[in-house]
């Protein structure tokens, strides 16, 4: 089938990103450039890329590359790679109808719409360019096969490439199963090193880098969320590439189910990035008539690092219409004060300090529904427990709103326990296979959304909470993984429906309650991805509070997320998960660069703990429009035991730094450390945030700014690029510095 007419190359410009496709049929659309910005090409500049950047022939290839009737020419890959065009690797599409056929399409395409306003799109072509988008969108389809796609692209404008594919079944009988659906993305051969996140619970997303060799990279999660160890990011860069300097391009999938990134590079020196959905075996079939959309995959570039990549990220995600816009309230979760020990007047005690050192939002944790003595018991059965409240909430809802403050509640609404009255009247309610019980994880196993009177129930119990008590605040969990994640009776696989259901009701109870706002809790931070952020307003970064291992967590975290969607909490002096011991500076500095709260018994903390505390409080309500707006920045520093990081308002007439000792040093004094983003022209006047000159270890050795007065006159392009001297620090301690303008 000839390709209908369209343009056949199309330069798309965004915020230093230029995105050069080469939309010459029958082939299906192929990225000659995708990096740091190029100008306005024009036509024949456009034309000259195409010719001389071509890849050269090569043994394998086909007879005769001039044909254009050849499908094998170029040979390089497509947004979907195709097995039948001659890629030799991973294929884009997979699927096969009954009997395997059909199993290599090859698609054609017929359609090309280029939306872009005037002047932000170059084409070679008869190119129409209506409408206020910058976009493209191509409808290919395989006859032979039967299958129909459509692919989008847009270049947003924080300069993310955002794309996506749906494959439909034209089949008038037969189904078409689909095993994935995954688009790549070309990256050049400067491109040599990888990265990626992993971890485990309590110390997600730790870094991990390799060499780009060749042969393929990939990372699966068949867990039924993105997990503890979920990459977040697959990054190829420059060798060597950091915070500040490097050329990067990275993939992330908005996906909160199963899913697969990868990265190959063939003999041939073409090298790619690729992400999709992961359907377990024969999870998504399509009937005749039936399509799937493949989630969002956001694709970033930097020529400045990561923070240029984070900075990218950060704006998407501040641009959409539903990003939270009233200042993100201070928190305080009963979980690690009470645990299960539900006591109305314990509870009532916590507010009442909570409220006296400036919290704004209440949140009871797990506990308050009917049988919830321990994590053994209960859950599915959405009542207030009538024997551990017998007047409801009500007593603790009026008296937490009394005091102004919002009140929110735990839910675990995907999950059940076997000892529950709804395991018990409705057990083929709960997922599973092969004619068995998937083995307990926490003494749970998961509510299957996908069946009408599961997913009718849930919503019933949470819509009825939701309009009996005034209820600000979800706090969403999801504690076990999916395992033999069936659907009953027949056993068939249902993560993909299981996630898309989870949207749904997350959608519908926010639409139903105007002003709810849900946090994405998974176990802590295994449900972190742009796709839950689509239907919830905060992300709880880890079920770790030790201040040590949050350094790591929230920096990473944080090359996504921005800060004011991170749930950041003060614990005990004694952490719950790791044991170690930090000072109240240390643990409420790590805090303030997320959206700050308190998860600590206060009615075990002295007084002098809580006026130091509510200090704290008072400096996060000053500084959060600057730490939840401005640009985040951190410093390639030498020295592995000193972090440093900040945010930076977007005029730059304010800044705050966190020096943090997060060892101990090879060296004594610790040197010099450059301070980035700032404006080079400007003169700063730099403070000492509390705890300032009480810091352990400032004492010998302070340099001259580290004093009550500060300093002034310090210009930008000084602290950018000759630094300041770092005062003496003891290991697990931090220091604060406020720029401001002059």
């Amino acid at each position: 089938m000839a390709p209908a007419e369209s343009p056949s190359l199309v330069q798309l410009r965004s915020a230093g990103v230029s995105l050069v496709v080469d939309l010459t049929g029958p082939r299906l659309p192929r990225v000659l450039h995708w990096g740091s910005d190029l100008g306005p090409l024009g036509p024949e500049g456009l034309t000259a890329l195409a010719a001389n950047g071509a890849f050269p022939a090569s043994p394998g290839d086909p007879d005769d590359p001039t044909r254009t009737d050849n499908w094998n020419i170029p040979p390089a890959v497509g947004l979907l790679a195709e097995h039948g065009a001659g890629w030799q690797g991973f294929p884009g599409l997979l699927g096969h109808r009954p009997g395997g056929a059909d199993w290599s399409p090859l698609l054609a395409v017929e359609t090309v719409e280029v939306i872009a306003p005037a002047g932000d799109v170059d084409a070679v072509g008869p190119a129409p360019l209506p409408g206020p988008a910058r976009a493209i969108r191509i409808v290919a389809g395989d006859p032979v096969a039967a299958l129909a796609l459509t692919v989008e692209l847009e270049l947003t404008d924080a300069g993310l490439l955002r794309t996506r594919a749906t494959v439909r079944n034209d089949h008038p009988e037969l189904p078409y199963t689909l095993d994935g659906l995954g688009l790549t993305l070309p990256v050049p051969t400067q491109a040599d090193e990888l990265f990626d996140l992993t971890g485990r619970w309590t110390r997600e997303r730790a870094p991990q880098r390799q060499p780009f060799h060749l042969g393929s990279w990939t990372r699966e999660t068949r867990r039924g969320r993105p997990g503890h160890d979920a990459p977040l990011l697959l990054a190829a860069g420059t060798a060597g590439f950091g915070f500040r300097h490097g050329e990067i391009w990275a993939l992330h999938l908005a996906w909160s189910g199963n899913h697969r990134l990868w990265a190959e590079r063939l003999p041939t020196g073409q090298a790619v990035l690729g992400a999709g959905e992961l359907p377990m075996p024969g999870e998504i079939t399509l009937a005749p008539g039936a399509r799937y959309t493949a989630p969002w995959l956001y694709a970033g570039h930097s020529d400045a690092g990561f923070d240029g990549l984070t900075a990218r990220f950060h704006d998407q995600l501040r641009a959409r219409p539903h990003h939270p816009r009233k200042p993100r309230p201070v928190v305080l979760n009963t979980w690690e004060a009470v645990y299960f020990d539900h006591d109305l007047d314990r509870l009532r005690r916590l507010a009442d300090l909570g409220a006296e050192i400036g919290v704004e939002r209440y949140v009871l944790d797990d506990g308050w529904f009917r049988g919830r003595r321990d994590d053994s018991a209960g859950l599915g059965d959405w009542y207030v427990d009538e024997t551990v409240w017998p007047g409801g909430l009500h007593p603790l809802v009026d008296h937490v709103r009394g005091l102004g403050l919002e009140f929110g509640l735990w839910v675990e609404p995907e999950m059940v326990n076997p000892d529950s009255d709804l395991a018990r009247a409705h057990p083929e309610w709960i997922m599973a296979t092969g004619g068995r019980l998937p083995g307990e994880l926490r003494g749970q196993q998961v509510l299957d959304l996908t069946h009408p009177g599961a997913y009718a129930h849930v919503h019933e119990r949470l819509d009825a909470l939701l309009t009996e008590y005034p209820i600000d605040y979800l706090k969403w969990d999801h504690n076990r993984e999916l395992a033999d994640a069936g659907h009953q009776p027949g056993g068939e696989a249902a993560v993909h429906g299981q996630t898309l259901a989870v949207y749904r009701l997350m959608d519908r109870l926010r639409a139903d309650h105007p002003g709810l706002e849900i946090e994405s809790c998974s176990g802590g931070g295994a449900r972190v991805d742009l796709g839950i952020l689509e239907h919830a307003d905060r992300i709880w970064g880890s079920d770790c509070n030790d201040a040590l291992e949050r350094q790591s967590i929230n920096r990473w975290t944080t090359a996504l997320v921005p800060p004011e969607l991170v749930g950041s909490h003060v614990g005990a002096a004694r952490s719950h998960t790791t044991g170690r011991t930090h000072d109240l500076a240390f643990r409420a500095g790590t805090a303030l660069f997320g959206h700050f709260g308190i998860e600590w018994d206060l009615t075990r903390a002295s007084e002098r703990e809580r006026r130091e505390l509510a200090g704290w409080i008072a400096h996060y309500k000053r500084l959060r429009g600057l730490l939840h707006g401005g640009r985040v920045v951190r410093v390639d520093h030498p020295d592995p035991a000193l972090w440093v990081h900040g945010v930076v308002a977007p005029d730059r007439a304010e800044a705050v730094f966190a020096l943090v000792a997060v060892g101990t040093s090879a060296t004594w004094p610790h040197g010099r450390v450059r301070l980035p983003g700032l404006d080079p022209a400007a003169g700063y006047r730099l403070a000492v945030l509390p705890p300032g000159l009480e810091t352990p270890g400032l004492g010998r050795g302070r340099p001259a700014w580290c004093g009550d007065e500060g300093a002034t006159g310090l210009r930008g392009s000084v602290l950018e690029r000759a630094g300041l001297q770092l005062p003496t620090l003891h290991p697990e301690q931090l220091v604060l510095l406020h720029l401001t303008k002059e």
